[in-house]
């Protein structure tokens, strides 16, 4: 049985920083009345209004079933509504509401706060470094996922 990683480890590390940033996220975006997943429905739809379910599962790497339950949650709170494509009735394309569009100063400001609250006493070089570690360390991960579902 592979014991649990040593407090001191980065992996260890790397799960208490992912843990903090993530509760932080939620106390945030909670005050906005959005999960933590919900953003960057909005975010692509910012860009592109009217896609569907398929394409922004797609777009964000998500099971389009977790999309269909993200936008059901999503359309409860205001944020966007479902529409018939008008040249196929099979498919429903996600339309911001007026509540979806005005939030983005808001969830603008929260990504903000959230990057000064994480980085305010690292230097510009240090956050290019850091960066760097991030992307690596993010190609790492999904090279080893990606060879999983290759098999």
């Amino acid at each position: 049985m592979r014991q649990p990683p040593e407090p001191h480890s980065l992996d260890f590390l790397l799960a208490q920083v992912s843990r903090l940033h993530r509760q932080r996220a939620h106390e945030l975006l909670d005050k906005l009345g959005l999960y933590r997943g919900q953003p960057p429905v909005l975010f692509a739809l910012w860009e592109q209004d009217g896609l569907t379910h398929r394409e922004l599962a797609e777009q964000l790497e998500i099971t389009p079933a977790t999309m269909t339950r993200m936008i059901q949650r999503m359309e409860k709170a205001g944020f966007v509504q479902r529409q018939p494509d008008a040249s196929d009735q099979r498919l429903s394309r996600v339309y911001l509401t007026d509540v979806g569009r005005t939030v983005r100063v808001e969830l603008e400001a929260v990504w903000q706060r959230m990057d000064m609250e994480c980085f305010n006493r690292f230097s510009d070089e240090e956050r290019v470094v850091l960066r760097g570690f991030l992307l690596r360390l993010r190609a790492n991960l999904s090279q080893v996922i990606q060879e999983k579902l290759d098999f």
